[in-house]
């Protein structure tokens, strides 16, 4: 059976990207393939990390779109002609409507830079997520991979998984952390969880 056609949606550097691009090159996706990364940032370096692998990259802007609904159709034309069956969002700070996640129902995934309920929803994203874990004081903080819906950060929870917060951790210091030893270890695993889930359902149906 063909792999889980998977389309990783980006608006930075791309780290978490590069992870699911270096899982994959390792043979730990083996029910999914990455076939589009698509920016809503011109010039975003996750552009360059996606062509370096030999994975078609597009940009799609709002401003180029001509706003939210714009964009949204012209992502739907491009996931279809592409044949797109999971949208991964690996640091894509735009938040999608509600009927587009319906749409897309268990079938678009987010990562999070904490133990989800803690420090999510809107206006949660980058550092401040970690100066506020820092600032309230909490001991242990984390990344979670949740299912896309229409509330932010607010689909279900896939995998967590938890980080130590340091005495001497600043903002920085617990991102780059929180990165290494919790987001870039979930996204590819959920990615094949969701992947492999896609492909059984898909072998049920032609049964």
């Amino acid at each position: 059976m063909e792999k889980t056609r998977i389309a990783v949606l980006v608006s930075g550097g791309g780290t978490n990207l590069q992870a699911l691009l270096d899982a994959e090159g390792r043979g730990e996706l083996p029910s999914g393939s990455i076939r589009l990364v698509v920016s809503n940032v011109k010039g975003a370096y996750a552009l360059t990390r996606a062509e370096t692998a030999g994975v078609e990259a597009l940009t799609l802007t709002k401003k180029a779109c001509g706003g939210q609904a714009g964009f949204e159709e012209a992502l739907q034309k491009a996931l279809e002609a592409r044949k797109i069956e999971l949208i991964v969002l690996a640091g894509f700070l735009s938040i999608l409507s509600g009927d587009f996640s319906a749409r897309w129902d268990k079938r678009i995934i987010n990562i999070h830079p904490s133990l989800i309920p803690s420090f999510c929803g809107k206006g949660y994203y980058g550092l401040k997520v970690h100066e506020e874990a820092l600032r309230y004081g909490v001991k242990v903080t984390g990344a979670t991979v949740h299912y896309v819906n229409e509330v932010p950060d607010g689909g279900q929870i896939i995998l967590q998984k938890a980080v130590d917060i340091l005495p001497e951790d600043t903002a920085e210091t617990l991102q780059r952390r929180v990165m290494e030893q919790a987001e870039w270890v979930l996204l590819p695993r959920a990615a094949e969880l969701v992947s492999a889930r896609i492909q059984n359902e898909k072998a049920g149906n032609k049964a």
